[in-house]
């Protein structure tokens, strides 16, 4: 009965992200207010994923480099080459949990402030729907992710001990696009308030959020690949990270 149960845990995560698909269109149909606003938003959209698509061209290089090394280095008889297997998956769930964010993100933005403009409550409504699809979307992948892994390597015939160590691969994958993602998108983040604020106040004498300002988009593409890319990413880190942590120490008192 509990072998059964193991193969149940990646149908919880499935269900999780049909959750957050379910919601992402929601957001999508609401309207998105004046042409200027779908402009605007647009640009910041188009800024956001080119960002993201430069960092995760880079961080691919690197994933692949160092899943490598762990395939080599894992060839032991208390660990397996497949835990650059566990590293891969957990990098891509890693970066599939900012960019899901980040998408619903770019168009719940502009949905939030054209619905403030007749409701406060419509607003709030829309900006919890843009936030639970990047919360659902970090726990369904985390849950699918180990549950998936977990359950094939549960099947494989090895002992405790090996199926944890294995899959301390996913979580460390999944720490390696956390640090990318929060470093790289904050960095940017910064640049470009600081070339707003120097545009702006300085050299124009007009607020850092004019629309005559040049790096207000910038801006706003930094808020969103850092604060929102990023911070999905990291707690999609954390999340995974506690839970093989806690498998650690839960094995470590059952079998020593």
């Amino acid at each position: 009965m509990g072998q059964n149960l193991i193969f149940l845990i990646p149908v919880f995560g499935v269900l999780a992200l049909l959750f957050t698909f379910w919601k992402s269109a929601w957001v999508t149909k609401q309207e998105v207010g004046t042409e200027r606003m779908a402009r605007i938003a647009n640009s910041i959209a188009e800024g956001a994923m080119a960002f993201l698509k430069a960092e995760y061209r880079v961080l691919s290089v690197f994933v692949l480099a160092v899943a490598v090394l762990l395939g080599i280095s894992g060839n032991t008889e208390s660990s397996s080459p497949l835990v650059a297997l566990s590293f891969i998956i957990g990098a891509v769930c890693s970066a599939l949990a900012g960019f899901i964010g980040m998408k619903v993100a770019t168009k719940a933005n502009v949905r939030t402030t054209n619905a403030a403009r007749s409701s406060l409550g419509k607003a709030l409504e829309v900006a919890f729907a843009g936030g639970s699809v990047m919360g659902m979307g970090v726990v369904g992948l985390g849950v699918l992710g180990l549950g998936g892994l977990f359950a094939v390597y549960s099947n494989m015939g090895w002992d405790p001990n090996r199926v944890i160590t294995v899959l301390t691969g996913f979580s460390f994958g999944a720490s390696s696009i956390a640090l990318f993602a929060r470093v790289g998108g904050g960095i940017y983040t910064k640049a470009a308030d600081v070339g707003a604020d120097l545009v702006g106040k300085v050299e124009a004498g007009i607020p850092e959020d004019h629309p005559l300002n040049p790096a207000t988009i910038a801006d706003n593409v930094g808020d969103n690949v850092g604060d929102v890319a990023g911070m999905g990413a990291d707690l999609f880190e954390s999340y995974v990270g506690s839970i093989i942590g806690t498998g650690c120490h839960l094995h470590r008192v059952r079998w020593i």
